[in-house]
């Protein structure tokens, strides 16, 4: 497995509980096209072939009425949420094409979904899913798949109730706050042990370019 991302503390500690010749990393910033290409040289150059790709780049920030938030701050949401993914995917791509590999996209419910605020976040997720449904329609080789993790206990679930709460609506807010004080927050190994069975177990062509939830029916072979 080769692991991406912007800090190599956590990289490091991955790589030693589970050994470099299982886990090699790149760290770096995924809207810098060298992060990506570094990360297909380096898994090639480790193992010699690339099976599947799990895109779990995302952001939320940032969050705010639609006059309030300028367009800049779009922009560069997208080259991380989506654009980022498009770029290892075009990196990877011959790769997997030779070894009729997998794409596994990190969604969200927000993709189909409102939630006050959101605006950029739904729409690139929404980008993400129509990305993998056309990846799917268009490269016979290659099966891709988009998967929305549910409410997962993550630094952007604190984010969202200690930075981006005061930009949502009171509705909005409480939920994920009630969810945080109920324990009621998903432990990121439920939704991580679908993402890697996927990936290691590859998944037949009636999921091929869905978009589904983590706890799906369909997907229930893959919780453990």
């Amino acid at each position: 497995m080769i692991a991406v991302a912007r800090s190599s503390e956590k990289l490091k500690e991955l790589a030693s509980q589970y050994g470099e010749d299982r886990v090699g990393f790149v760290a770096g910033d995924v809207t810098d096209s060298q992060t990506a290409a570094n990360a297909v040289n380096l898994a090639i150059e480790k193992f010699g072939h690339i099976d599947s790709v799990v895109l779990n780049a995302g952001v939320l920030d940032p969050v705010g009425k639609i006059d309030q938030v300028d367009v800049d701050s779009w922009k560069k949401h997208f080259d991380v949420n989506l654009f980022s993914l498009v770029d290892l995917i075009q990196k990877s791509i011959g790769h997997l094409r030779k070894t009729n590999g997998t794409v596994i996209a990190v969604s969200s419910g927000a993709s189909t979904s409102h939630y006050s605020g959101w605006y950029a976040y739904g729409c690139s997720k929404a980008s993400v899913n129509h990305l993998i449904m056309a990846l799917a329609a268009e490269e016979d080789q290659i099966s891709a798949i988009s998967v929305a993790p549910g409410v997962v206990n993550t630094e952007m679930q604190q984010d969202i109730r200690d930075v981006f709460s005061k930009n949502m609506n009171q509705d909005t807010a409480k939920k994920f706050l009630d969810l945080h004080n109920n324990d009621e927050l998903l432990p990121p190994l439920v939704p991580a042990t679908v993402y890697a069975n996927l990936a290691l177990r590859g998944f037949s062509k009636e999921l091929n370019g869905s978009y589904l939830r983590w706890n799906d029916e369909l997907l229930a072979s893959y919780t453990s």
